[in-house]
């Protein structure tokens, strides 16, 4: 279903972290990053730990993001209102989200 989705060609130029879900979108998108699975007889390197927690933390942020859009359950729930209007109240969700996780330091700004 992916592959037939015009995603694909989205995906192609922009740069992809995933986790060990997507093992096959290395095939699809040449700029994707998956972290490093350890086997039975090869366990991990130092290098492939350290390689594998710097993607991770750089993916929490987004799926930190991805719950809290989740709270508003317009994506946890299939969204049965007009297709439309699906956009403007995504937007108006991720703004709320935007407004409320950047800090205001007024007190520093009238100095």
């Amino acid at each position: 279903m992916f592959k037939k989705s015009k995603a694909t060609r989205k995906i192609l130029l922009s740069k992809v972290l995933a986790d060990l879900g997507y093992m096959g979108i290395n095939k699809i998108c040449p700029n994707s990053k998956i972290p490093n699975k350890k086997t039975k007889l090869n366990p991990l390197t130092k290098e492939d730990k350290k390689e594998n927690h710097e993607l991770s933390s750089q993916r929490i942020i987004i799926e930190q993001i991805n719950a809290k859009v989740k709270v508003f359950k317009i994506t946890k729930y299939p969204y049965r209102n007009r297709r439309k209007r699906f956009g403007l109240r995504m937007n108006l969700i991720c703004a709320i989200i935007n407004l409320d996780s950047t800090p205001m330091n007024i007190a520093s700004e009238e100095n």
